[in-house]
This record gives structure tokens, sequence and C-alpha cells, in this order.
């Protein structure tokens, strides 16, 4: 009796710190040793958010969704607009935007769409460790969905950033489920700049908002100077290791998949995690806006905090009635819109900050944490980490597509005699597989 009496206490204690942890545990809580991020690196996001905000519209002469500054896109340098019926199911509908006045070169993407079965058999096209690129793991219908999209517009984004004089920065930014494929697009144009007439590394972004997990830790890690995630407080996706094709199979019954992960991740080790070749996480260099704090009612003025953090990259679901809204594009512009002038107030000196840091520095700084995050990683063992100065360079960086034909699209238009470039081509021509099965470089990068 008295031992089932103790088995029952120390039961009841335990579920009583797990209870006491997972109710504590709030979204600031992730980023709470960060620094926080500076006005130049952070003044691109809320001009950004609102260009993947205006592909959500039907008619932009007629918003509906205009935040309280309006889109300030100019109707005229809309290069392409492109809707679920010209896609074809192959990814979300996506814009192409030259913005003139900060000599950008945009392709925005929208994210999920409840109502279209498209958008989620994009999202059930992969299995746990399905999918090898670059020496990671990436989600398979994802990286379909980027390759598709190279495919149809890299003529055209080459053609614009050439005729803008080469010096425009390339940015593929998307939400949710455009997140996935923004930042994958992202990844493989790194590794094949040629095909865009040359451009140089520096010039490539990736903006993931309210970003999917669609890469292993080691590539998240790698492009962390190319792929920023930006992150509004407690919202649930980037936090969710389950499998994005499990999510929105149990999306009527989120808060009891929610609970089951919290409970689940309770009892793995962040040594397995981290030993996981195969786990997905949010892709690059996070942006966190904190809003609200523990046992404080009400949003306060936002404040932004970044890194490039390897273990503890938001593994710990939120318990919070703001998960799904925090995932809204909507609020995430309204929101970085406050933080940034907030930080313009910073920096003109109406509100008492600590000084700002100077750009020259920050931007060694920017570097120096990469290279720390890739050491970081290496000394985790976290899986086909490579230290940053065993990195290839990056004209000579390779991506890789199993040579499988199961994982290649099968409607992407082949290598044809007008000079396009098939990039699911382009990257099988990177690797054979050995007897073994192993992927082996073979050195055709520029074919």
């Amino acid at each position: 009796m008295s031992v089932s009496c103790g088995a029952e206490c120390v039961c009841l204690v335990g579920c009583t710190r797990w209870a006491w942890k997972r109710c504590t545990h709030v979204g600031s809580d992730d980023s709470v040793d960060w620094p926080y991020a500076t006005l130049d690196e952070f003044e691109p996001v809320p001009r950004i958010c609102a260009v993947i905000l205006a592909v959500y519209e039907l008619d932009l002469e007629k918003p509906q969704f205009a935040p309280s500054s309006g889109y300030c896109i100019n109707p005229s340098w809309i290069v392409k607009r492109v809707t679920y019926e010209e896609t074809l199911g192959h990814a979300p509908p996506y814009i192409i935007y030259a913005d003139h006045d900060h000599r950008e070169i945009i392709l925005a993407i929208r994210g999920l769409n409840l109502v279209r079965e498209n958008d989620y058999k994009l999202l059930l096209d992969n299995k746990l460790g399905m999918q090898m690129f670059d020496g990671g793991y990436v989600h398979h219908g994802l990286l379909k969905s980027a390759i598709w999209l190279l495919n149809q517009e890299s003529e055209t984004l080459r053609r614009l950033w050439i005729e803008n004089g080469r010096s425009y920065r390339m940015i593929f930014a998307g939400h949710s489920l455009g997140s996935g494929v923004a930042a994958l697009m992202a990844e493989v144009v790194v590794n094949h700049r040629d095909k865009l007439g040359g451009i140089p590394r520096s010039l490539v972004r990736g903006y993931a908002v309210a970003p999917a997990r669609c890469m292993s830790l080691n590539l998240a890690v790698k492009y962390s100077d190319v792929i920023h995630s930006v992150i509004l407080q407690d919202d649930f996706l980037p936090r969710t290791p389950t499998p994005l094709e499990d999510i929105f199979k149990s999306i009527l019954c989120l808060p009891c998949l929610l609970f089951w992960v919290c409970l689940r991740d309770t009892f793995i080790s962040e040594d397995r995690k981290l030993r996981d070749p195969r786990r997905l996480y949010a892709p690059g260099r996070m942006y966190h806006i904190v809003e609200r704090k523990f046992c404080r009612c009400g949003r306060f003025p936002p404040e932004v905090r970044t890194a490039i953090p390897v273990d503890g990259r938001f593994e710990h679901i939120v318990l919070s009635c703001n998960v799904t809204s925090d995932h809204a594009i909507i609020w995430i512009e309204k929101e970085a819109e406050k933080a940034l002038q907030r930080m313009k107030e910073s920096s003109s000196g109406t509100v008492t900050t600590p000084p700002i840091v100077q750009r020259l520095e920050r931007l060694q700084t920017i570097e120096k944490e990469h290279k720390d995050a890739l050491e970081r990683a290496v000394s985790l063992n976290i899986p086909h980490a490579v230290a940053a100065e065993e990195e290839p360079h990056a004209d000579s960086q390779a991506s890789t597509l199993p040579p499988d034909e199961a994982a290649q699209p099968s409607e992407t238009p082949s290598e044809s005699g007008d000079g396009s470039t098939n990039w699911n081509k382009l990257a099988k021509k990177l690797f054979e597989k050995t007897e073994s099965g192993h992927l082996k470089f073979t050195g055709n990068q520029n074919e």
C-alpha cells in the first residue's frame, strides 16, 4: 500500500511539474537572451510583409486587407501576378515586384488557403527523411514547388536583375506555406547564382514570415546569412516539430494536437532531437517580435530580438490563446511596422535607449554570429554540420536533388533550345548515387 502511495505521489509531482513548466512557458522565453535587432537589418521586414499581404488581395485597386499606411506599392512596378488557375496547383499564388525605390526585386508568395485542395496536396507530399538536399533534409513537396517556380520565373528574374544594372537585391519572400517555398528557392539560387546572371550571394535574400519547418538543422544554420525567419510572439508553426502534413490533418482539433506534442516532447531529450538528421526546423536567422510578457495583461510596444540559435531553436509549444492569431500575416505586418517605428524613434533620440550599434560594427557582428553558429553546430555533433573554415566557397557550393525520378516534378519543362534553364536537371547533374546508396558530387555545376 505504501509503495503504491509513493508511486502515486511521484506521478503527481511529475505531472504537476510538467504542467507548471508548460503553463508558465511564454513565447518571449524563447528569445529572452537574444540581442535586439537594429534598425538597418529590420527595416525591410514590414515592407516585405506588406508585399506578401498584397498577394492575398483579389484587386489592389479595392484592397480588403490594406495596412494602415497602405501597401505603398506602385502598380506599374508589378511585373507579374500569378493566380491559382495559372499555377495549376504546383505553387501558391505569387507576384513579382520590382521595387525601384529600394532597389529590390521581390518574388512574394502567399500562405495556405484552407479551401484549396492543392495547397493540402503540397503539404502532404512529404515523409520524414524523404528528401535529401545539399547534405541535409528538406520538405519534399515544398522543394518541388520551389523548383517549379524557378523553372517558370528564373528567366524573368534574371532579365530584371540585368536590366536594372546588376545591383538590385533578389528577395524571395513568403508567408506560412509560402515561407517554406521561398526559403528553399533562396537556397537553390545561392547554389546556382550563375543561372541568374551571376548574382552575388550577398544580394540574395529569403524572408520566411511565420515560417514552416522546412529544412534540417545543419541547413538552417548554414544558410542563416541568406534566409531570415520572422516570428510573432507565440506563433505555433515554427515551434511545432510535428510534420506539416500531420498539423493540417488535425487543423480542426489543433488544441488537442498541440497538447499531445507538448506531452510527447517532454519525454524526448534535447540531445536526441539534435541527433536526428531528418528533423526539420524553421530556416535561417530568427527575428522574434515580442509584445506580451508573463503575468502581464495586454500588448506592449513590440521589440525585436534576433539570433542564429542552434540548440533550443523554438522547440517548445506555447500554450496560449494567441498561437493561431500570431500566425496571421495581417498581425505580423502590423506589429513589425510598430516595432520599426519604435526603432526609428529610438535612433532619433526621442526614447531613452542604449546607443545604436554602428552599421559596420553590426555587419561584423552578424558575420561572427554566423561563424559561431556553424562552430556550435559542429560542437554539438549535429549531423552533416560543417565548420566555417570547411564550408565550400559560395561559388562552388552545390545543391542536390536525389536522382530518383519519383522525387522530380514530372510537369516541369525539359531543357529546350530557347536557352532556358531546367533547375531539376541542373541540380540532378551535380550528384550521382554510388553503389552504397550515398550521393557523390560530380562537379558538373557549370554544365
